[in-house]
């Protein structure tokens, strides 16, 4: 006796309405769905075969997690299944368009009341970055910014920060304060022994024309590590 065949999946449109990703969204909000459902929206449909959200779980178990799908270049994306040239594109404007909604929390002239703001917009101006780059985000007196420099590049390792460099930058900049970060590509955002050298030398260097070191990120894997808030500076 042969065995039947199978049902034909449902399609996302027949699933039950607080199932669908999309009305998901509208009645709970975007945080209410997983990467698959939100990457799915983004889809709109799937694989032969498949659906968007199928579709989207296979991109994520075969290139995943999500981070490391959405760091990979617009050319690499557009040769994935599913996804394509078309698709790769508007993923990649997509995410600059939520890089400069972040960036936009620092850079349209309003104080910086929130340190969280400042950890985050490292970690979308650095993270992903192959090798160590150390950036500046340069103040005014009521902690407004007035810039973001990337100063030194290293290699996957290490970059070489000079003081100098950076107290130059910061009176050019006519800044009163500085905020500073660098990304580790190994993903551990553990701060080195070095790392808290450079942030010594860095607040020695700056108080010396009366300029404030008033947090120093570090970008790795999950929220960014503040060494104000371990009580280094």
């Amino acid at each position: 006796m042969s065995n039947p065949a199978p049902l034909p999946a449902l399609r996302i449109r027949e699933w039950p309405a607080a199932e669908r990703p999309r009305e998901k969204l509208l009645a709970r909000g975007a945080g209410a769905l997983s990467d698959a459902e939100l990457l799915a929206i983004f889809l709109g449909s799937g694989l032969r075969g498949m659906d968007a959200v199928a579709t989207s779980r296979r991109l994520l178990s075969q290139h995943g997690p999500l981070r490391a799908l959405l760091d990979l270049p617009p050319e690499a994306l557009a040769r994935l299944p599913g996804l394509g040239p078309a698709r790769a594109c508007k993923l990649a404007a997509a995410l600059e368009l939520g890089h400069r909604h972040l960036s936009a929390e620092l850079e349209r002239g309003e104080t910086l009341c929130d340190p969280g703001a400042a950890g985050r917009y490292f970690t979308q101006r650095l993270r992903g970055r192959p090798h160590e780059v150390f950036a500046v985000l340069f103040l005014d007196t009521r902690h407004r910014a007035l810039a973001f420099e990337e100063l030194f590049h290293g290699t996957l390792d290490s970059a070489e920060v000079h003081p100098r460099e950076v107290v130059r930058r910061a009176l050019a900049h006519n800044a009163a304060a500085v905020i500073v970060g660098h990304n580790h590509p190994s993903g551990n955002p553990e701060p080195s022994a070095a790392d808290r050298a450079v942030t010594a030398r860095l607040k020695q260097a700056l108080a010396l024309v009366d300029l404030r070191l008033l947090d120093h990120f570090i970008v790795a894997d999950g929220p960014p590590l503040s060494l104000a808030a371990r009580g280094w500076l």
